[in-house]
């Protein structure tokens, strides 16, 4: 429901020193989602879908993005040799994992499908070392190297040694490199067979805050992932970056000192009786020096159908509470790709905000057909039908979402809320008080929509 600031995962990258030292196309992504390995019981659920959407992100932060399923031990290595082979002096490179993956003598290695696992030798003859894809990509030049690893799975390799280290292990990296793993060092999470892994639902969330150094998104997604699985699972990071850096392009500004406590989630204006009116919230006059918006509006001056410098800028005016400047820019959006489901289900949620509830209706329904499941278009259909009075089909899209992703804490609180105004007084506490327990700000937020 909330509308998706990366926006997403998504990841994308821009280092922002005070002359930038790299071209904006100079930006590349390998994103891998490997879910069909023979030796597990059943293939994973969430790696596609976590790798589809983290790449479509990039692609949207103007990252030259490869993506690749499933692969085997030849596609994984023709992949990075392809990686390695673009990097130029000052490049960013960033690559992204979901599968299986395993420590072995000290370091973490991404596992291709094929792999045939049976000794602790065999993880360094398959097995793909994190560490020495990051060193390579130092020694091709890389400025700043990212690495997202989604491969903190308990997997069916690791007890076929007589004795083994479960999860992955800390990775010793050249400067200029942030690495975060999905879970703390030498522990695993189960794969939860929803539509996203746990990490990626939040590192996608917080990639779309926009104004945020690199750090500090990843630091919010820890935090995020820590909360929502009430501390069964935290991920591991590690930085040498020694750049002020930002995943969203145009972002300006320094890195928050360590003693600047970490800004809230985005939480749109509280209004204590209504919803805000579309035409309430900062003028354009008055965002025109933000820095994110004012580079993003040099973009489309530039170039008028620049649909992604439009769709983001839509985002941050959401953001910021401009709800008539952001429904503008995804009007735009949307006249050049019709079928733009992200587009659709943010202006979705924008009129929902502002009370056009028809219109938000018909944008979400749109959304769906296009993309049948999409659980944020779900969770704004839910927001719409929750406000518009139709209870029951609010607690219908609630469930549908709840049923992809159980721990979409929006939705459980919509739900709570349907269902107390349906009589169910006792269910609809229960889904609130859970929804309190895992994000304690979903009370304010819901306000901020005029819903109480």
């Amino acid at each position: 429901m909330k509308i998706r600031f990366l926006f997403l995962l998504p990841l994308l990258v821009s280092l922002v020193p005070t002359a930038p030292s790299w071209a904006a196309g100079d930006r590349y992504a390998l994103v891998i989602g490997n879910a069909k390995y023979p030796d597990a019981d059943a293939p994973l659920k969430e790696p596609l879908n976590d790798a589809r959407d983290i790449a479509d992100e990039l692609k949207r932060d103007g990252f030259s993005v490869e993506i690749g399923e499933n692969l085997t031990s030849d596609g994984m290595r023709r992949a990075f040799e392809k990686l390695y082979g673009k990097i130029k002096p000052g490049s960013v490179a960033l690559v992204f994992f979901s599968g299986f993956g395993i420590q072995s003598a000290r370091q973490s290695y991404m596992l291709p499908v094929d792999a045939q696992i049976w000794t602790e030798s065999d993880v360094r003859r398959d097995g793909f070392s994190l560490e020495m894809v990051l060193g390579e990509l130092n020694t091709r030049g890389a400025g700043v190297k990212i690495a997202l690893i989604d491969a903190s799975r308990r997997n069916p390799f690791e007890r076929r040694f007589r004795s083994f280290s479960a999860g992955l292990t800390p990775v010793i990296a050249p400067n200029g490199t942030l690495v975060m793993y999905s879970a703390a060092l030498a522990s695993v999470v189960s794969d939860a067979g929803g539509e996203h892994s746990l990490f990626v639902q939040e590192l996608l969330k917080e990639i779309r805050v926009p104004d945020l150094m690199a750090e500090e998104t990843l630091n919010r997604t820890k935090m995020g992932v820590t909360r929502a699985s009430r501390g069964e699972q935290v991920p591991w990071i590690s930085s040498s970056l020694a750049e002020d850096f930002s995943f969203i392009p145009g972002t300006s500004g320094s890195r928050p000192s360590a003693t600047t406590p970490p800004p809230p989630p985005p939480v749109k204006p509280v209004d204590p009786v209504t919803a805000p009116s579309i035409d309430s919230g900062p003028s354009q006059a008055a965002l025109a020096d933000d820095p994110t918006i004012k580079g993003l509006t040099a973009k489309i001056a530039a170039n008028p159908d620049d649909v992604n410098a439009l769709y983001r800028r839509g985002q941050v005016y959401a953001s910021k509470g401009a709800y008539g400047l952001a429904i503008k820019d995804f009007d735009d959006t949307l006249r050049i790709n019709a079928k733009d489901v992200e587009a659709l289900n943010n202006r979705c949620w924008t009129r929902t905000v502002v009370g056009d509830l028809q219109g938000a209706l018909k944008d979400c329904n749109e959304a769906l057909r296009l993309r049948p499941n999409f659980v944020d278009a779900l969770d704004s259909r839910g927001l719409v039908n929750l406000k518009s009075g139709a209870v029951k089909n609010a607690i219908a899209d609630f469930d549908a979402a709840l049923k992809v992703n159980p721990r979409l804490t929006s939705s459980l609180y919509g739900r709570g809320i349907a269902k107390q105004r349906n009589g169910s007084a006792q269910e609809g506490a229960l889904d609130v008080a859970n929804a309190k327990a895992m994000d304690p700000n979903i009370v304010q937020e819901f306000a901020s929509y005029g819903v109480r």
